[in-house]
């Protein structure tokens, strides 16, 4: 799922050749964020333009060769003078009288050429990695003079450098050849060495993934472009009027940060070495990148006023910012439970909430307070429903897919707690924070509590060798972040105990998960978000609901987000059945905020509802319940002593096999596997089920208490 959209697209034609673009926002200044090499496409700015395109307006193109642009053959197409023209037409398309172009790497020389030859219509130049005609300083250990889109366009064998611990024959993979015959091969090397960064996977999958939009002849017809030498660069430079900004990762296997300083000292410019960085920074490390460019970009707006407020010791009220993931309800009703927890003992905290749906309906319903920029948030919950099969989501990978929207979720958190002073950021499984504060701890001016229910993601069975490799990787970073950073997390705190957490291995050569997790967590016990004593009653609250005393109740409920409407069609196929064998029975079927009602046919015995706010009480009062495997539904049940069947969604790790877990633990519900759920199966496992006695392990009372008093030592 995009983060966000295009509000207006089209396409321009230069010498027959098609080039499409698209327009973000509104903003005084223009963003032009250019193309590079044609083996990516104009996706990989998708880490900037959420965050530029609310301060500023953004216009994107693909160059030719890739992306919705033509894929033409002949060299010229993809010379210095078509480049120049393309970005001129698509400035003339979008009304943009004068822009900031923004480059990575050989599109420098486009930027360079347009904002010499073109002053009227360039404000300013911002420059990522840029691979232009500098020669090698001779003592250059690394240098990468030669390489991929360098002076030279091609690197013929013989002319393969020897560069430091790269393997010299890796390099013969560059030539026009070998891309015709493996080029699928060559990207996964060149896309390797773009992102010499350590947990590299997910931008190095993306790289191919755009890499595999065009092919060898394209690349080729590219190589044999002319190429401009030194001497265009040093009068372009001369010419060059307008302000320059230069980023660069001193690790650039691509091109040598000896390019950088060259052009700062042509350009008078200013140079931002990002120490450790790679390539392509904007990906790896869009946070720094995306500010640099906002603050680069600022300098060309018209100056506005600006009214802020600071409070001194003594006068200043506590205020804390809370983050609710929004998958699912759960997190939402336990946060709203610790906040209130929260209030006791701090009855003066101003509780802001950064939040979207179906939370938000949680929050609302509770009257807590909404932070406005709640609005810009990308909503994770459509990006999981997008990424959901037949019950069947793979949470890790679509977490991994979800990096475009988690990246523009935390620059809405960034705006957000630098506009306004907070005392207390806590996030309950915030995952796109929690990342890029340790990715950029000088951005921590806060306390910082953390909080999860699992820890470690797992490879499922069938994912073969690369998903163990992937997630021991995700786990690996994650684990090194918490060793170089401890004080980004003020508490990490675990909801359950020690006991709740897998016993298994984060990975090859990497820690036990519930061995670490006890050295680095504090632990709350299971936080409900309801007292159990207060649904004990159970033929006050069948009355209270409207349940008659004949009536055998079973509740089915899938969850606040949308994926799972094919478990509920499974269940209501089956009711004719489990009516049969079980009279009197009366199926509450829950749809959940993001579900229609409309699409469960009505049946005599059907009782559904859409979003139900107090749904603990129903499932309390109910004989059984279906559910899907979902944490705080399976442990709320358990809270409560119910009976429950559970059907973990496919490939979902967290519910195969950490909430699984964790109901073994308990000795609670019964799990069922989707493959199996024909009608009869599940209406005989209705039957068995339902008003069964259940001796299950007591579930705590006092974890909402106790996550709120370790929260009050922070204020």
């Amino acid at each position: 799922m995009r983060a966000r959209e295009a509000d207006a697209d089209g396409f321009v034609e230069h010498l027959g050749v098609r080039i499409h673009y698209e327009v973000y926002g509104d903003g005084e200044v223009t963003v032009l964020l250019m193309p590079t090499w044609t083996v990516i496409d104009k996706r990989f700015w998708k880490a900037q333009i959420p965050y530029l395109a609310r301060h500023h307006r953004v216009v994107v193109y693909d160059g030719p060769g890739n992306g919705r642009s033509d894929r033409p053959l002949d060299p010229a197409a993809y010379a210095q003078d078509a480049q120049v023209a393309y970005a001129l037409k698509v400035l003339d398309a979008t009304g943009t009288a004068r822009a900031v172009p923004v480059a990575l790497s050989m599109a420098a020389n486009w930027a360079l050429g347009l904002a010499a030859d073109h002053p009227d219509r360039v404000r300013g130049t911002v420059l990522i990695g840029p691979t232009v005609p500098v020669a090698s300083p001779p003592d250059t250990p690394r240098a990468a003079y030669n390489r991929v889109d360098g002076p030279s366009p091609v690197l013929e064998p013989s002319r393969v450098p020897v560069l430091g611990s790269d393997p010299p024959e890796q390099w013969l993979k560059y030539n026009r050849e070998y891309w015709i015959e493996n080029y699928d091969d060559f990207l996964w090397f060149f896309m390797g060495q773009c992102f010499s960064e350590p947990h590299s996977t997910k931008q190095i999958e993306d790289g191919v993934g755009w890499g595999r939009g065009t092919t060898g002849e394209v690349l080729i017809a590219k190589s044999h472009a002319p190429w401009p030498d030194n001497r265009d660069l040093t009068d372009w430079c001369a010419r060059t009027t307008s302000p320059v900004l230069l980023i660069h990762g001193d690790d650039d296997h691509i091109s040598s940060i000896h390019r950088s300083r060259v052009l700062a000292e042509l350009t008078g410019g200013d140079l931002v070495t990002l120490e450790g960085a790679g390539h392509i920074p904007l990906a790896r490390d869009p946070v720094k990148v995306n500010l640099l460019i906002h603050d680069f970009a600022q300098r060309f707006r018209t100056p506005a006023s600006q009214r802020r407020t600071w409070s001194r010791f003594g006068h200043r009220r506590k205020r804390v910012l809370y983050l609710s993931s929004p998958i699912g309800l759960g997190h939402a009703r336990r946060d709203v439970a610790i906040a209130a927890e929260l209030r006791r003992r701090h009855p003066d905290v101003q509780i802001d909430w950064l939040a979207q749906d179906p939370v938000t309906q949680v929050l609302e319903q509770a009257g807590e307070r909404l932070h406005p920029a709640s609005r810009w948030l990308a909503n994770e919950s459509a990006h999981i429903e997008a990424e959901a099969g037949e019950h069947d989501l793979h949470c890790f990978e679509a977490l991994r897919r979800m990096d475009e929207v988690l990246l523009a979720n935390f620059m809405v958190f960034h705006d957000v707690v630098h506009d306004t002073d907070y005392d207390l950021v806590v996030g309950d499984e915030a995952w796109d924070v929690d990342h890029f504060l340790h990715e950029n701890p000088e951005l921590k001016r806060f306390a910082y509590a953390w909080f999860t229910d699992f820890v470690g993601f797992l490879p499922m069975p069938d994912g073969g060798p690369r998903e163990a490799l992937v997630t021991a990787d995700y786990n690996a970073e994650m684990i090194e972040h918490i060793a170089r950073y401890p004080r980004i997390r003020d508490r990490a705190i675990f909801v359950g105990s020690p006991d709740d957490v897998v016993d298994e291995r984060f990975g090859p050569d990497l820690p036990m998960i519930r061995e670490w997790t006890r050295e680095h967590y504090e632990f709350a016990g299971y936080v409900t978000g309801f007292d159990p004593a207060a649904v004990a009653d159970r033929d006050a609250l069948r009355a209270e609901l409207g349940y008659r005393p004949d009536e055998r109740v079973c509740v089915v409920t899938v969850g606040g987000s949308g994926v799972g409407h094919h478990l509920l069609r499974r269940v209501v196929e089956s009711y004719g059945e489990a009516a049969r064998l079980v009279p009197g029975l009366r199926m509450l079927v829950v749809t959940g905020p993001r579900i229609d009602p409309a699409m469960v046919e009505p049946v005599a015995g059907l009782d559904v509802r859409a979003f139900v706010p107090d749904l603990h009480r129903h499932l309390a009062a109910s004989d059984l319940a279906v559910v899907q495997g979902g944490l705080t539904t399976c442990m709320e049940l358990t809270a409560a002593r119910r009976p429950f069947i559970y059907i973990p969604l496919r490939h979902h790790f967290e519910q195969n096999f950490h909430v699984a877990h964790r109901l073994e633990r308990y000795g609670a519900g019964r799990r069922l596997d989707y493959a199996d759920l024909t009608p009869e199966v599940l209406a005989k496992a209705i039957a068995e089920e339902i008003g069964r006695e259940v001796a299950y392990r007591p579930v705590e009372r006092d974890g909402a208490a106790h996550a709120a008093r370790m929260l009050a030592e922070l204020l």
